[in-house]
Formats: C-alpha cells, sequence, structure tokens
C-alpha cells in the first residue's frame, strides 16, 4: 500500500471542498471494506482518503417521511437489516443486505458505498433498483436526486462529478398490496461474490417487475404485464418462457464463479423461486 494523506473532517460542506481541491487523487472512506482491500491490492493508490465517519452533519440513520425512507450515507448493512421498517416494507433490500460479506463486514460496509463502488455484482443494487431508488448527493453546486438507474453508468463507473459524493439513498414507499425477494446463487456458503442475483416485485395490479445483478455491465430492470405470471392457472411452461424472454436481455460472462451458458439457464430457476416468494407475500399483504 503506498504511502496517503488522511483528513477527518466535521462537516459535510469540507468534506466537499477538500473533494473538490484534490479532484481524482482523494478518496472517500465511509466503511472502507472495498476501498481498503482494493488499495492493498494496488487497484487504487489515492492521495487523500476522506474519512466521513466524523461528520456531524452525516450521521448515521434511517429516517422516515410521509414519501418513504433515507439512508444516509454513512449507514451500514447492519443498520439495514436490523431496522423493522426496512425489513416489514423493503424486505428484498433486507435479504440482499444480509448476504453482503459476513457479519463483521455488515458493521462496516455501507449502502452507500455498495452502490458507490458500482460493480456488477453488488448484492444490494438489484433491490434498490426494483424499489426506485434515488441517490442523494451533495457537491460544489449543491445538492442533486439521481435515480439509481441513471446513477451506474457502468463497472465502478457512477454519475457523480467532481466534488461530490453521495449523502443519502432514498428509498419511496411501495405500493400497498405489492410483494417482493430477492434470491441469489454463489459458488459455496457464506462469503463470495454473486454468480446470479435478483429481486422481483408483484404489484397489486400483477404487474411483475425484475432486477438482476452479476450478469450485465450494469443491474437492469425488466418487466411484464401479461397476465401469465401472476395466473394460477398458467401452464407452467408458458411462465418460463415469459421468464426466458425477460432475461434475454443479460449478456453473463464465463469467469471463475460460473460460466455464460449456466448463468442464463439459472436466471431462468432463479426468477421462478423469486417470483412465487413476491406472489406469497404480495397475497399475505407483505410488500
Amino acid at each position: 500500500m503506498r504511502p496517503f494523506g488522511y483528513q477527518r473532517p466535521e462537516r459535510l460542506a469540507d468534506a466537499v471542498q477538500l473533494l473538490a481541491e484534490h479532484g481524482p487523487a482523494a478518496r472517500v472512506l465511509a466503511g472502507g471494506t472495498d476501498l481498503i482491500v482494493g488499495m492493498r491490492l494496488g487497484k487504487y493508490a489515492p492521495r487523500l482518503i476522506i474519512d466521513l465517519k466524523r461528520i456531524a452533519d452525516l450521521p448515521a440513520g434511517i429516517e422516515e417521511s410521509p414519501s418513504g425512507l433515507a439512508v444516509t450515507a454513512t449507514t451500514v448493512m447492519a443498520g439495514i437489516t436490523g431496522d423493522e421498517r426496512v425489513r416489514r416494507r423493503f424486505p428484498a433490500l433486507a435479504e440482499a443486505a444480509q448476504t453482503v460479506g459476513s457479519l463483521q463486514i455488515r458493521h462496516r460496509a455501507t449502502l452507500a458505498g455498495n452502490v458507490c463502488n458500482a460493480s456488477p455484482a453488488a448484492d444490494t443494487v438489484p433491490a434498490l433498483l426494483l424499489y426506485g431508488a434515488v441517490v442523494v448527493t451533495a457537491g460544489p453546486d449543491g445538492d442533486r436526486r439521481i435515480p439509481l438507474r441513471q446513477f451506474i453508468l457502468g463497472p465502478r463507473l457512477t454519475a457523480l462529478r467532481a466534488g461530490e459524493l453521495v449523502r443519502a439513498i432514498e428509498l419511496p414507499w411501495p405500493d400497498a398490496g405489492s410483494g417482493s425477494a430477492f434470491v441469489r446463487l454463489t459458488r459455496r456458503r457464506g462469503v463470495d461474490l454473486a454468480t446470479i442475483s435478483l429481486c422481483c416485485s408483484v404489484s397489486p395490479a400483477g404487474e411483475v417487475r425484475f432486477s438482476f445483478g452479476a450478469v450485465a455491465p450494469v443491474p437492469f430492470l425488466v418487466s411484464d404485464d401479461s397476465g401469465a405470471l401472476v395466473d394460477p392457472a398458467a401452464d407452467p411452461a408458458t411462465r418460463d418462457q415469459v421468464l426466458a424472454g425477460l432475461s434475454a436481455r443479460a449478456s453473463p460472462i464465463s469467469d471463475l464463479r460460473a460460466g455464460a451458458d449456466y448463468r442464463r439457464a439459472m436466471l431462468v430457476v432463479l426468477s421462478r423461486r423469486a417470483l412465487r416468494t413476491a406472489l406469497r407475500r404480495r397475497k399475505a399483504g407483505d410488500p
């Protein structure tokens, strides 16, 4: 690891100023679970680390409003999984956050960091996409609110401008009577990156939406309103045909975790499982 400077500002405005002054040579530290590993491997060599954990106007927490929840940038994954409002109204996000690393990592890694890392296999991004998350940034020109689907531009690439950092992620309340679920496939139980991850939601009107991760350069959303996926009398083969059509946009690669053909085949299997859970939660009245 190369030598670097370290600053621990106490105000958000000071952190923004440091970012603007040092540009690409500076990196923000919230949890550090990706950054520190990348620095040790030589992937990142920042000349300045800006630690956000002591900023008075950026405390860790989940704020509730009539429109939904706002998760601040310093909130760790354990705060997500332990929040009753998240577990009740955003179960797919709680399930996704529970898969991030180990228990120790979840007490350090932040939701904002998982988004800003912009990995195609980021566990929480499919759930955030499904729930229509909005990324709130702070920068030299003030705040911006960017829909998550427009925030991640490619692997390790986001829409953040020079001097900007993420200060919160907003989650609008799901429609009453909807159901959602998260599933993923890994090589082994325990700590591992996703081979495939996906979320499914079913609206009260019967629209089915999926968000897929680890099978394209950027996690993406697809939807179906044909009614075939919510019709209990529909032929299973017809359902699988619809699911295969929804996953056709995927462009998986072959790597050490799985081959592209295996990933394509398992997309339908996992989609079927997630749909079944989402339908059950919809029927039970859970989001």
